[in-house]
């Protein structure tokens, strides 16, 4: 089982859709080629970004295998799709994903158990949907925050790691203390962590978390790759770099993923901003002029 987790930049992709409310494969294509320019070190293809929850099965299937084909190896690409609540619905899902021949298949953590389920059932269904996956595929999990977030704990996540079929974790929690501990619990195992969060991001890439898969990603990748590449060295820019991506990601209280695709817009790779988690209509105005401001602003840090 080998997949390869360098520290770096994953996008959590969002879905393109014609005006027929199809997904659009040439603005995909056009943005898997946008990613991969601004400098990024992986693709998160199918996820809550991506609108998993309200694409079909076979849609969840089509969008990772064009992603896997059309990034033709320059960089690797990981997906879910695992959203059903019956056990059978989500070993059915999880294998037609697997199947795409993507690098790596991720586990959505509010999946395994409902919310007031304790940590000992969560392990036990995991257990048993381990016992129906390829043992060669590359396992990773995402703490995705719809319907509810459920965060591995330090203990069960150093548990996950031994067993040696996870790679990887996009942690949520957001806060700073509670990444150092599971950091610590997986020392020595294989499984790297990335943080979804900004503000906390490089006080945890000091601390040694793998990389970022974040929302923002979506508007500014080669910011977070420049922080990546060149924060240890640099401090002054680096922390100066880091309070602009903080107070910029407060962007994301706006109606996302509507905005991500206008800011795609703007860079010309998709047409328009339609999505069927939220009600693109809603995307007023003055929410446009903020993503242009926004943009500006990234402009004036890239010259």
């Amino acid at each position: 089982m080998t997949m390869n987790i360098s520290q770096g930049v994953w996008p959590t992709m969002v879905t393109p859709f014609t005006e027929r409310n199809e997904i659009d494969y040439a603005a995909l294509e056009r943005a898997i080629e946008w990613y991969i320019a601004k400098g990024v070190d992986g693709l998160f293809a199918v996820c809550q970004s991506s609108e998993m929850f309200y694409l079909s099965l076979e849609e969840r299937v089509q969008l990772a295998a064009f992603v896997k084909e059309k990034s033709a190896g320059r960089v690797p690409v990981i997906a879910s799709g695992h959203i059903s609540d019956a056990f059978e619905d989500q070993v059915q899902e999880l294998k037609a994903i697997a199947g795409t021949g993507i690098d790596a298949l991720v586990l959505i953590t509010n999946r395994l158990a409902p919310e007031d389920e304790s940590d000992e059932v969560w392990k036990a269904n995991l257990e048993k949907l381990l016992a129906e996956l390829p043992e060669t595929t590359p396992l990773g999990f995402y703490e995705c925050p719809y319907p509810y977030k459920r965060l591995i704990s330090p203990e069960l996540l150093k548990w996950c790691a031994e067993t040696g079929r996870f790679l990887f974790l996009k942690d949520t929690s957001c806060d700073v203390a509670h990444m150092k501990a599971k950091l610590k619990a997986v020392q020595g195992t294989g499984l790297n962590i990335y943080n979804a969060n900004s503000a906390t991001l490089l006080e945890t890439l000091k601390l040694g978390i793998t990389g970022y898969s974040g929302v923002m990603a979506n508007f500014h990748p080669e910011l977070y790759v420049r922080l990546m590449r060149h924060g240890a060295n640099r401090s002054e820019e680096a922390e100066q770099l880091i309070s602009f991506l903080s107070i910029a990601s407060f962007i994301e209280k706006q109606l996302y993923p509507v905005n991500a695709k206008y800011y795609l817009m703007l860079e010309g790779v998709y047409t328009n901003y339609d999505c069927r988690s939220k009600n693109h209509r809603e995307f007023t105005a003055t929410n446009r002029l903020e993503v242009e401001q926004l943009r500006r602003l990234t402009q004036s840090f890239l010259s």
